[in-house]
């Protein structure tokens, strides 16, 4: 959501040090199948002790990025091996910039995984959970004209259908979501869009009402709808 907004994280070295390698490797600096600099050089060039340097690249292999071989050094891997439910690895690959051919697989996945969550939700929420959906629908109307809360808003109604499903697996695909509603909303900010809310609108308050009724098949139709219009905007925009 941040990157909406071009505001940065807060970091510590740790962080720091993750982030920049992880950047470097989305967007090609380090090459896949490449050696990482020995550890001296890049604790020469990030400033960071030997620690510091040896825990992020242990992070970055939990992430499936890199390889860490005894005699060999630290290997670039390639994208199949990453953990692309990451929201850290979405947030790199993000900022790098995507091409068409990982938009277009995403867009099919993100279809599947929301309409499932769509029909679920409708069946199973709670009443907290309705209430927290209304909620974030009033918000996403009301913050509009305003990126970053907007695409919160936005994020949290989707996230709210994922939690609403009681299943824990499609609970724990919100890294996808939140990089499903950044690339949407990215290409409409750079067009002009002023009422980021307006095009979908009708289609959030049927999905709304429909997990209030209980009405799976009006959600999951609505869901299919908002899909429908993200995807042009997406796939439009990797075309460009």
């Amino acid at each position: 959501m941040r990157l909406l907004s071009g505001r940065q994280t807060a970091r510590n070295y740790h962080s720091y040090v993750i982030t920049e390698v992880g950047l470097g490797i989305a967007g090609g600096r380090f090459a896949v199948g490449t050696i990482l600099p020995n550890d001296a050089e890049m604790m020469d060039a990030y400033g960071v002790s030997r620690t510091v340097l040896r825990e992020a690249l242990k992070t970055l292999e939990a992430k499936g990025l890199v390889e860490a071989r005894a005699k060999v050094g630290t290997r670039v891997l390639p994208r199949s091996r990453w953990n692309l439910y990451d929201r850290q690895v979405l947030a790199w690959i993000l900022e790098a910039g995507p091409d068409a051919a990982f938009l277009a697989s995403f867009v099919e996945l993100r279809e599947t995984i929301e309409l499932q969550t769509a029909a679920l939700a409708a069946e199973r929420r709670s009443a907290e959970q309705l209430r927290m959906l209304v909620y974030w629908l009033h918000q996403r109307n009301a913050t509009s004209r305003m990126a970053e809360p907007f695409a919160l808003a936005e994020f949290e109604f989707h996230r709210t259908l994922c939690e609403a499903t009681q299943n824990p697996f499609l609970r724990a695909a919100s890294g996808l979501v939140e990089f499903g509603v950044v690339q949407a909303t990215a290409p409409r900010i750079a067009a002009g869009v002023e009422d980021l809310a307006a095009q979908k609108a009708p289609h959030y308050q049927a999905m709304a009402d429909g997990v209030g009724s209980g009405d799976g098949a009006l959600v999951a139709k609505s869901m299919a709808m908002v899909l429908a219009i993200d995807r042009a905007w997406i796939l439009n925009r990797s075309q460009d």
